[in-house]
């Protein structure tokens, strides 16, 4: 098939299959056993992208994605785009664990895991962050000991994202005590629903509390789900880290996430406009430059994932894309509260719902350079591994 002909078919299939109700902001299913998504046409949009293969688009059908082409995902992506339809389903497995897994898993974790991921069945979190092991990630200790059949974990993780609705976490932890702090730690799986995993969460000052602490009192991980080689798992974990960058879907569309307001639209309401344009000279800049900084973003991720001929995550080079993208979006929330004055900072009922999520955007923005290895560590990385300086 013609990707041209692709397309047509692509765009005559979304536009009678997706639901109104799927189409701009709202709900999408991470998979999770337990929330419980209400909305009808949310509901339908995931049954339908689960029977197309859909969920996961460039997976191989065998595990049950789409066995999309890269150019063939593109193309998806751009249509769901032009119909503003959400994705069906989003999730640490579809832009984590499971890419990982088709790198580095075996044959049968692929077929025992991916399928759930791909069918919207199971949730994972991520076990990495420690009290004392943040961004020097290495320095680890939460501590397996195989015991049988099992590996025997005790220890803490910290910032566990979701963990109190996760069905399965991945998780680094130390196998072997003596070996230097890059070696020695384990890449497993394990599920959370068991007497030795407990998850106490963590109250941000927003009221949510969308991070956890997660503690090990002799929980359990099968031998079996021991992802690559024991001892090994630092190699697996970075790419893993590399997934959660730059993943696929946010590569194709530029990486750019759903803006709430258009900022040309926003500044002209509060500052008034002269023949079409925004009236304050030195604010029109900003937007322009922000605007311009955004598209280039886009534009150099859509070259990388043309560049790819398997349509593979790249390498260091995500790292680049994590600090650009994430100044960018603590650009734009600084822009977007700055235009609305007072007004972006509400947290009681004498401001509006949307205004009230603005100043929560704003401020959890301020963690986007930190969250997903913080952007001073991107840049050694950028020298070291993209730039190849010396140590």
């Amino acid at each position: 098939m013609s990707l041209d002909t692709f397309r047509k078919d692509t765009r005559a299939w979304l536009e009678q299959n997706c639901p109104p109700g799927a189409r701009g902001p709202g709900e999408v299913s991470n998979g999770s056993t337990k929330i419980t998504i209400r909305d009808s046409d949310t509901l339908l949009w995931l049954e339908r992208m689960k029977e197309k293969g859909w969920t996961v688009p460039n997976w191989p059908e065998a595990y049950g994605g789409g066995g999309l082409s890269t150019p063939e995902y593109i193309v998806l992506i751009e249509e769901m785009q032009r119909i503003q339809a959400r994705p069906a389903l989003s999730s640490f497995g579809t832009s984590m664990i499971g890419p990982t897994l088709l790198e580095f898993g075996t044959e049968e974790q692929k077929k025992r895991h991916l399928p759930r991921i791909a069918q919207a069945e199971v949730e994972w979190c991520q076990g990495y962050s420690e009290p004392g092991s943040g961004s020097d990630l290495a320095s680890l200790q939460t501590q397996a000991e195989l015991k049988g059949d099992h590996y025997v974990i005790n220890g803490q993780k910290i910032w566990t994202s979701g963990a109190h609705n996760a069905d399965w976490m991945f998780i680094l932890v130390r196998t072997d005590k003596q070996a230097p702090k890059h070696e020695g730690i384990s890449f497993m799986l394990l599920p959370m629903d068991q007497p030795g995993v407990t998850v106490k969460p963590i109250k941000l000052l927003s009221g949510e509390s969308p991070f956890n602490e997660t503690f090990f009192d002799n929980a359990l991980a099968s031998r079996e789900d021991l992802v690559g080689e024991a001892n090994r798992g630092w190699t697996v974990g970075k790419r893993l880290l590399q997934h959660e960058r730059s993943g696929m879907e946010s590569l194709i569309s530029g990486g750019a996430k759903e803006k709430t307001s258009s900022l040309p639209e926003v500044a002209k309401s509060f500052l008034g406009e002269i023949k079409g344009r925004l009236a304050n000279a030195s604010t029109r800049d900003e937007i322009l430059r922000y605007e311009m900084d955004s598209l280039a973003l886009h534009l150099t991720q859509r070259r990388v994932v043309s560049e790819s001929m398997d349509g593979a995550t790249p390498g260091p080079a995500t790292s680049i894309f994590k600090v650009v993208s994430t100044e960018l979006e603590q650009d734009y929330n600084d822009l977007l509260t700055r235009l609305h004055g007072s007004r972006a900072f509400g947290i009681d009922e004498n401001f509006t719902h949307p205004e009230r999520e603005m100043n929560n955007r704003f401020f959890f923005s301020r963690a986007a350079s930190i969250y997903s290895g913080s952007n001073e560590i991107q840049r050694n990385i950028i020298a070291k591994r993209v730039l190849g300086l010396p140590d």
